[in-house]
């Protein structure tokens, strides 16, 4: 008896992959492919929140359980409060997520969901197979947002890691304005690093507060607990309830991730380099390539030139490298560019939404100071793409 081969073999159910499997089943090109699902949890908990900004009517505007349509921005020496318009900012709990999607999939005959660990992935030229802990599976092509351990070791790209821990907190009286919520908060002791505080307030006395730092190496955790506790009584907030805990560490590179895709197997998610290199955020930009490569499966078989490189890379390239050999810099960069900025603009530019005329303004915005180690960093990293 011949192994059954599947059209689609995504492996791992986090945000990439659940939105890539939910993707395919909306669209009536895929409505006779067969599509196996492999990931090794049991996705219930709520292991993360996702936020980002986005216009009002996005693809998960049913699953948001808080938005805000006002920003904040704070540095050591002032605060920057703006109106978010034309966007929103809006955040998803993951438990929440997993739920509908997995309900969704589950109703779909098309589709087999499996709880196995994926071990290895072996491109056979005609098909792939997938090793698991228990048996191996056969498709014709693979998705896989699996991030190979090490695969940042020794790379010539520099490689800063976005890490955080956060406390979900229900205070004893009204403390947040629910309205509002602080991107970034540099107010905090920097230590020679990119330091700063997250805050989204879900109600007057209820708030997640985030120690976020953009560095080469993580804290003992003593050290986030520690950050957390004394801003939280800077603030007048010494009576709380920890609700719940949150923490993270997110890859932060222009490393070609692509480099690893061939022919029928395509890395996606963090693994295939969709995390926004110069700010963390993952979320809107799985959304933005899922959409871009669902039609690029329309009309073609080679994964290899599925090919999301753009100027914005580079810019990306550009901002690390700075950071990662200046990162004492980091609370000085970002106050110049939300200060010297529309926000809108600022967010449409971290968005890969503006013309060159806007990015050559806002790159004119920054001090000389910054301004001349961006263009140190341009000629040093000028051929790595």
């Amino acid at each position: 008896m011949s192994q059954k081969v599947y059209d689609y073999i995504i492996c791992g159910a986090g945000a990439s992959g659940l939105i890539l499997a939910s993707s395919m089943l909306d669209e009536k090109y895929f409505s006779n492919k067969k599509i196996l699902l492999i990931e090794k949890e049991n996705k219930k908990l709520n292991d993360r929140t996702w936020s980002f900004w986005e216009k009002k009517g996005g693809k998960f505007d049913n699953l948001i359980s808080k938005s805000w349509s006002i920003g904040k921005f704070n540095s050591s020496n002032n605060t920057l409060k703006f109106n978010l318009d034309p966007f929103v900012y809006k955040t998803i709990r993951s438990s929440d997520f997993y739920k509908k999607l997995f309900n969704k999939l589950k109703l779909n005959k098309q589709i087999k969901i499996l709880n196995l660990e994926v071990k290895k992935i072996i491109n056979n030229k005609n098909e792939v197979v997938v090793n698991t802990n228990t048996k191996n599976f056969v498709g014709k092509y693979v998705f896989s947002s699996i991030l190979e351990k090490d695969i940042l070791k020794n790379s010539s790209f520099p490689y800063l890691k976005q890490h955080f821990e956060g406390w979900f907190i229900k205070t004893n009286k009204p403390f947040f304005d629910e309205n509002e919520t602080t991107l970034m908060d540099f107010s905090i002791n920097q230590k020679n690093d990119t330091r700063f505080m997250y805050i989204l307030p879900f109600k007057s006395n209820e708030a997640l507060i985030e120690f976020t730092l953009f560095t080469k190496s993580i804290l003992k955790k003593p050290e986030y607990e520690k950050v957390l506790k004394e801003y939280l009584t800077n603030k007048g907030i010494n009576s709380y309830e920890i609700l719940e805990k949150e923490q993270g560490i997110i890859p932060m590179t222009c490393y070609p991730f692509e480099k690893h895709n061939n022919s029928r197997v395509l890395f996606i998610g963090t693994a295939g380099g969709w995390t926004k290199a110069s700010s963390g955020y993952t979320f809107k930009n799985i959304i933005t390539k899922t959409e871009l490569l669902i039609n690029f499966l329309k009309r073609e078989n080679d994964l290899t030139k599925f090919n999301l490189k753009s100027r914005f890379n580079f810019y990306d390239l550009i901002l690390i490298d700075v950071l990662y050999n200046y990162n004492h810099l980091g609370n000085k960069i970002f106050s110049s560019l939300f200060r010297n900025n529309k926000p809108n603009k600022v967010l449409n530019f971290l968005d890969e939404k503006t013309n060159l005329i806007d990015e050559l303004k806002i790159m004119y915005s920054f001090p000389w100071s910054i301004k001349i180690l961006f263009i140190k960093a341009l000629f040093k990293n000028l051929f790595k793409y």
